[in-house]
């Protein structure tokens, strides 16, 4: 019987296929991910891996599995954590869940960027330490997102969505991407513009580029200084296309006034990181995806294409 090993347990009923048409599923018991050792162990033997974000999934893990691993079904879109040339080069399929979490993610980035410019998590905090004694006319102001400027940088579908959320507050979209988007273009009112340009330009700035050697540190200190005075960063992409210590001088110093991150360098952050204790940053725990019906259609992605590779079959979503 052939065994698959998945690193964290899945939402819903979806490794019941796998068990139901033979295969024997081995999960990782813990809510943590399984520690490197522990990971090498547990993959020995295996036919197929599905993966998270938090595991390294490099060449050793490759051949810890053995020359049986098939393939290797990461449960995201994302894939800066797995070696893709040392499984090409073993022979090993790579899956993902492209598509499906664009709407939950862009929600997410969204729900940030108002948090965040209307004080949100800093007026409940206000409500709950007793502060709230009167109404005042100059209490807890914040910039208003009606018919303000967003840049969007990366501009593919999670960005396009984003869009469409500002575009229903009225808002003037601008965007970077290697490649113009002249649908989109017509659709949103968007408007392409170098990097630069756009970061002088937008009231808000919200990141969805992959992690990849050109977007490492993307927003460095240096870029961080050219954003308008008074604006709000975003972060649902990559916690390392944002360089910390930059941020959090520039929200110290400006031009930045707030911060929402749903991913972070480190990540997961420590509970005294200044980042947590500076009061206008809205921190969540990579939950972009983290909507129901998301999550359960990432779990039949991923475990339809185990199965379909193990039965010699095409995968449907494939590594690019």
């Amino acid at each position: 019987m052939e065994r698959v090993f998945v690193t964290r347990n899945l939402p819903g009923n979806a490794l019941d296929t796998l068990r139901e048409a033979g295969y024997e599923v081995d999960v990782w018991p813990d809510f943590l991910a399984p520690p490197r050792k522990a990971l090498l162990e547990r993959v020995r033997g295996a036919a197929a891996l599905i993966t998270m974000l938090e595991d390294r999934v490099d060449a050793e893990l490759m051949d810890a599995a053995g020359p049986g691993l098939k393939v290797i079904s990461q449960y995201a879109v994302g894939l800066d954590n797995i070696d893709l040339e040392a499984a090409r080069s073993r022979g090993i399929v790579v899956t993902h869940t492209p598509g499906v979490l664009t709407n939950a993610t862009a929600d997410l980035a969204f729900a940030l960027l108002a948090a965040a410019a209307r004080r949100v998590v800093e007026g409940h905090r206000y409500v709950q330490a007793g502060e709230w004694k009167t109404w005042h006319p100059e209490l807890l102001l914040g910039p208003e997102l009606h018919g303000a400027t967003v840049g969007v940088v990366g501009f593919g579908r999670i960005g396009q969505a984003f869009a469409r959320r500002a575009r229903g507050f009225d808002m003037k979209v601008l965007y970077t991407s290697r490649q113009p988007r002249p649908d989109a273009e017509a659709e949103l009112g968007a408007e392409r513009v170098e990097l630069g340009e756009l970061l002088e330009r937008a009231d808000f700035v919200s990141l969805h580029t992959p992690l990849t050697p050109e977007t490492l540190h993307l927003m460095n200190a240096e870029r961080l200084a050219q954003m308008k005075e008074g604006a709000v960063l975003v972060n649902t992409a990559r916690g390392k296309v944002v360089d910390t210590a930059a941020l959090l001088e520039a929200l110290e110093r400006g031009p930045l006034f707030a911060a929402g991150l749903d991913v972070t360098d480190p990540e997961p952050l420590p509970a005294d990181h200044p980042l947590l204790s500076h009061p206008r940053v809205v921190v969540t725990p990579h939950i972009g995806s983290a909507g129901r019906a998301t999550r359960l259609r990432m779990a039949e992605m991923v475990t339809g294409d185990v199965l379909a590779v193990l039965r010699r079959q095409e995968p449907h979503f494939p590594a690019p």
